[in-house]
């Protein structure tokens, strides 16, 4: 099925029906399964790179959620032929729930001002990939990380937030527009980082929430909680979720320990690793994950490098107990986490590099392949995320 207004049109009488609350688990008029509003589901995070997860690998996840952004000055006059929208266009095709992140990477220059060429430029781009997309994903996410993708500058003197409310103005005008009887699309804000950290608790993060919560028809916000520490995630939550409605919900389509994992980078390997597998006693991780890097190791060793490590270990857990945490407040409406090891993680790995490849479901760039076709499975994370499933975020089978 195309993607775009006419057949969002045709499916929007299905939506009078009511069959877009709560958790309906009807069917539009088209025979898909009607887009209820999600609540507390765990899917698969691809970012900017979709040719790094496949569809088997995301068939042995169980999940039937998939994330990934688009980088706005990538769309072209077609934006299904972009990789993140067409990747998720297909896994739409194939049952999965979708969020799409809209991301303007402004962080080497002023954004646009309202009313200029450039907004106008910038909005004809949005009209594409809104022609794309709407009413077929189900979570469109209104900027992917606005407070890092910006210059400093832009963010306190409030230019940041006119853009961004600008975008989100005309997204909704074009919603209303094409679809006036209803869209299976749920609109957030995009997401809000280093909420951790006192001084990125701003005039500007608190007007982002304030526009949220003052538009009927944004549904929420999305967070990025990279942290050193499990406990750091609760002012996440302490800062966002008062400032929102009490019918919205937040996102969490990334969420890590990836700042915890680099401060160990440049630690030795612990001594029993060491001895067990021949290496110098004073060999730091950035070392041993290079070294994975250029030669495989099997899972075993994989395993038994971070099952030694105290820093990994003992926070092996983080991905089960943290979506825990997101599930009891209630208002989670999706959380996504990384797939696999993409090529950007592994590109000149040393002590400065962020370790994101720590954090994947799938271990694919540092240990050998498991022999069933698909890659080793990350020691921790991917049970837990199996684990985490429910029977009602799991995909229905598409047949056709």
């Amino acid at each position: 099925m195309a993607a775009g207004c006419s057949t969002g049109e045709k499916r929007s009488a299905g939506h009078d029906a009511g069959q877009e609350t709560g958790g309906d688990t009807g069917h539009d008029v088209t025979g898909r399964s009607a887009a209820a509003a999600p609540s507390g589901a765990l899917g698969a995070n691809f970012n900017e790179d979709p040719d790094s997860v496949t569809f088997d690998e995301l068939g042995d996840l169980t999940t039937g959620w998939l994330r990934g952004f688009v980088p706005m000055p990538e769309v072209e006059a077609d934006a299904t032929q972009q990789r993140a929208v067409k990747k998720l266009l297909d896994a739409q095709k194939q049952g999965y729930r979708t969020v799409l992140s809209l991301k303007f990477p402004y962080n080497d220059r002023p954004l646009p001002r309202p009313d200029s060429p450039e907004m106008t430029d910038e909005l004809d781009r949005v009209d594409r990939v809104l022609h794309a997309v709407l009413d077929t994903v189900d979570v469109l996410a209104i900027g992917n990380e606005p407070f890092i993708e910006s210059v400093q500058q832009d963010r306190d003197s409030g230019a940041l937030n006119a853009f961004y409310e600008k975008v989100a103005a005309h997204v909704i005008a074009y919603r209303k527009k094409h679809f006036p009887k209803g869209c299976r699309t749920h609109l957030y804000m995009g997401a809000l980082n280093f909420l951790d950290q006192p001084d990125k608790r701003t005039k500007a993060t608190d007007r982002w929430l304030a526009y949220a919560r003052a538009t009927p028809e944004i549904e929420g916000a999305d967070i990025h909680p990279h942290v050193d520490g499990p406990e750091k995630v609760q002012a996440y939550l302490d800062y966002t979720l008062p400032r929102l409605r009490k019918d919205q919900k937040f996102l969490v389509t990334e969420f890590s320990l990836v700042r915890l994992w680099k401060q160990h980078l440049t630690d030795t390997v612990p001594a029993e690793y060491a001895s067990r597998y021949h290496l110098a006693p004073d060999t730091p991780v950035w070392q041993v994950i290079k070294d994975a890097l250029a030669d495989p190791v099997p899972a075993k060793q994989w395993q038994d490098f971070l099952a030694m490590s105290p820093w990994f270990e003992n926070h092996k857990h983080f991905l089960r107990n943290q979506v825990q945490k997101f599930r009891d407040t209630g208002q989670l409406a999706v959380a996504t986490y990384g797939v696999t090891q993409a090529a950007a993680m592994a590109r000149d790995f040393g002590p400065q590099k962020d370790p994101w490849l720590l954090n994947s479901l799938y271990a694919n760039r540092t240990v050998e392949p498991s022999g069933n076709g698909l890659p080793a499975h990350n020691y921790g994370f991917f049970d837990d995320f199996r684990a985490l499933q429910r029977p009602q975020d799991r995909r229905p089978v598409n047949k056709s």
